[in-house]
């Protein structure tokens, strides 16, 4: 009985040593980082969601805020951007998985090869967002909001957006914007608008042609048309309300101030809590791209000097590898829930 009892202790799983499971203290520390940190872009996403649901009829439409691509100005194309954007880091995850393999290989120019085309899909990656995020700020029509809060945006008898510019007339009038040593309660202000809103409104005056669409969304489907009570989010030919003259008119009436661009305040492509999650989740997520690009550019260098070859391990490689394919993996729930739902 004795014997029987101490054979069976000598076979355990793990007896405490510095690797349970085959993984490294390094890699379990890195996967409970990762496991918290999804947990994080979880909780924010899920936010996203419940506010976008609860504001689905005055939400932007994706398909007309992200419609920029480099070197192609004045030309329409909406989400394409976004797409060779979401390939050149989906790419990046594949040369990351060629470095990890070349380093269990003991192979270090081809190491150094794929964490250099890493770093540098890394960095087109975050140059193409902070070039995304100049054309949201910058903002590309212009729109009006009313004394009650709602946004008011312009567009021809055809439905095609116009631009304040293509409109508005220029008064003999002076503006000064208000700063904290003019203003009550050390109160100040954002840089004044291209137009003002007496601008804008004798602008329209001058243009019959030129409608009022505001930012409720509406559907134009045949079974719609026959059924007003089919629930229009299942719908996918979403479109903006466009009012007639004399709705335009009355609604322009009560024109507050002229909004151009996205910031945290106003967004003049519809709710305001859009822009508000879209710098939040972006930019936080854009952090993490930039700190891989940082801790891949250091292993990098190590990959060089041959550090990991005096080792006989390129563990390190393989860690990081895990956090990028983490990054990229954030980024498609991302994608999908700001470009394409």
């Amino acid at each position: 009985m004795g014997a029987t009892v101490t054979a069976n202790s000598e076979h355990k799983t793990w007896d405490g040593g510095n690797e349970p499971l085959g993984a490294s203290y390094g890699k379990l520390m890195m996967w409970f980082f990762i496991v918290s940190d999804a947990l994080t872009f979880s909780a924010f996403l899920a936010a996203y969601g419940f506010s976008r649901f609860k504001f689905i009829e005055t939400w932007p439409l994706a398909d007309e805020v992200f419609t920029h691509f480099p070197f192609m100005h004045g030309v329409s194309a909406p989400m394409y951007y976004v797409a060779l954007m979401t390939f050149i880091l989906i790419f990046s995850s594949v040369t990351m998985v060629l470095a990890v393999d070349a380093g269990h290989q003991m192979k270090k120019d081809k190491v150094a090869i794929y964490m250099f085309l890493t770093i540098l899909g890394g960095l087109v990656f975050v140059g193409s967002q902070a070039w995304e995020w100049k054309n949201f700020i910058h903002g590309e029509y212009g729109a009006i909001e009313t004394k009650g809060g709602s946004l008011l945006q312009f567009v021809d008898n055809t439905g095609k957006r116009v631009k304040l510019e293509d409109f508005a007339l220029t008064l003999p009038e002076e503006r000064e914007q208000l700063e904290r040593n003019k203003g009550k309660w050390f109160m100040d202000e954002s840089s004044l608008p291209t137009y003002s809103v007496a601008e804008v409104q004798a602008g329209f005056k001058a243009h019959p042609e030129i409608l009022v669409r505001t930012e409720v969304i509406y559907e134009d489907t045949e079974a719609s048309k026959k059924d007003p009570k089919i629930n229009h989010q299942l719908s996918k030919h979403k479109h903006k309300t466009i009012l007639t003259r004399a709705e335009s008119e009355a609604r322009l009436a009560n024109a507050h101030l002229v909004v151009e661009g996205a910031n945290l305040k106003r967004n003049e492509y519809g709710s305001k809590l859009f822009a508000d999650f879209f710098f939040f989740i972006t930019g936080f997520h854009g952090f993490h791209v930039f700190s891989g690009v940082i801790i891949n550019i250091i292993i990098f260098f190590n990959v060089l000097l041959g550090t990991y070859e005096k080792r006989r391990t390129y563990e390190m490689v393989e860690k990081v590898g895990l956090y990028w394919h983490f990054v990229d993996l954030v980024w498609v729930f991302v994608f999908t829930f700001f470009y394409l739902v």
